[in-house]
């Protein structure tokens, strides 16, 4: 039986589809029979914005379409191209990473409409051999720490497009997922001693996080979120990015292959470790700390508008992430047996159409 997110989700989506269809013809666009990104498990989080495949009609040009006609992700979309737009006065941005071909934007009828071009790519990240991964994800983490928003000629520009958080900010965007979580799950004293010890810990950790703070990051940065031709690195969603602590992209990247690829995980911390200070590896320490945090808040605050098998996954994605969260808080890694149990767990109760959209995310 469907819960009513889903139905809300499938009604929204099909009722789009009858005004989006036309308009897109007009523009000289159809639409593609297969469309992962609004299948599976995509109704959770019920946004008002459609991400689409498609192709440029006089030429077949494959292409990805996001619209809107909602006000609040109408100025998301604006927000993600003005990002882009910026990131081209970068330098670094010319030379390591590149962004897809802007082919369209424009308003009709109400409706926001971006498409840029399809990256294809022969292997996604996670397909790649593990040097490859390591030295990519090396690359593309490195970079971004390029940018410093006191020495970067567009720092004023910049800051004011992306935002910029310092540790006051992250320990205060800590104390509201702490109080979700422990208001929407105060069954779980595990959970709530866990996230004690995280308070405490970022709590006297604050110069650290201050010391490398002022940084662009992409606070997303996850193989789904990045296509990768040619060995050029190429983003896909700028509106992540903002001026924070320079490990934020570390944590979010290493903490996704804690479940993905447990070997890169464990070979990208070494590489802090051996090659950076002791106040480095902390930094990233702290930032994995903060990462997990907010994912745990992600999942808790979806139980209520779940039911059956979603309802069940996201429930143990609450117990093996804070398992994580737990092991991160010791310096230690997250056992094998317990990633494994988790994995294949988390298939049993996927949907098929869930796994199709996952295999084209990653």
């Amino acid at each position: 039986m469907e819960n009513n997110t889903k139905k809300l989700w499938k009604t929204y989506y099909k009722t789009e589809l009858t005004k989006i269809i036309p308009l897109l013809d007009n523009l000289g666009f159809s639409l593609e029979e297969e469309q992962v990104h609004v299948i599976g498990e995509r109704y959770i989080i019920n946004n008002q914005k459609l991400i689409l495949t498609g192709r440029r009609v006089k030429n077949g040009q494959r292409v990805i379409i996001k619209i809107s006609n909602n006000e609040k992700f109408i100025k998301e979309i604006e927000h993600e191209r003005k990002c882009r737009e910026i990131l081209k006065k970068i330098d670094f941005s010319s030379h390591v990473f590149f962004s897809p071909q802007e082919i369209l934007f424009t308003k009709k009828q109400g409706f926001i409409i971006f498409v840029t071009a399809f990256i294809e790519q022969e292997n996604t990240f996670l397909e790649r051999p593990f040097e490859e991964q390591f030295f990519l994800a090396l690359k593309a983490l490195e970079v971004q720490e390029g940018v410093h928003a006191t020495t970067y000629k567009h720092a004023s520009v910049i800051k004011k497009i992306f935002g910029i958080w310092n540790a006051e900010k992250y320990f205060e965007i800590f104390n509201k997922y702490k109080k979700e979580i422990e208001s929407k799950s105060p069954e779980n004293k595990k959970t709530k001693i866990i996230f004690l010890k995280a308070q405490e810990f970022i709590r006297t950790n604050f110069e650290t996080i201050n010391l490398y703070s002022g940084f662009l990051v992409h606070w997303d940065f996850v193989p789904h979120n990045i296509r990768i031709d040619k060995r050029n690195i190429y983003l896909l969603d700028h509106s992540s990015m903002r001026f924070g602590n320079k490990h934020e992209s570390w944590a979010r990247f290493i903490n996704f292959m804690t479940l993905y690829n447990p070997k890169l995980e464990k070979a990208l911390i070494d590489y802090i470790k051996d090659n950076r200070s002791q106040e480095e590896t902390l930094s990233l320490q702290l930032m994995r700390v903060f990462r997990l945090t907010e994912l745990i808040k992600y999942y808790v605050s979806t139980l209520e508008n779940l039911s059956g098998n979603v309802l069940t996954l996201n429930k143990k994605r609450i117990e093996f992430w804070s398992n994580a969260l737990e092991a991160v808080l010791d310096n230690k890694f997250v056992r094998q047996e317990i990633i494994d149990d988790y994995k294949n767990i988390r298939d049993s109760l996927r949907s098929e159409d869930e796994k199709q959209r996952q295999k084209n995310l990653h």
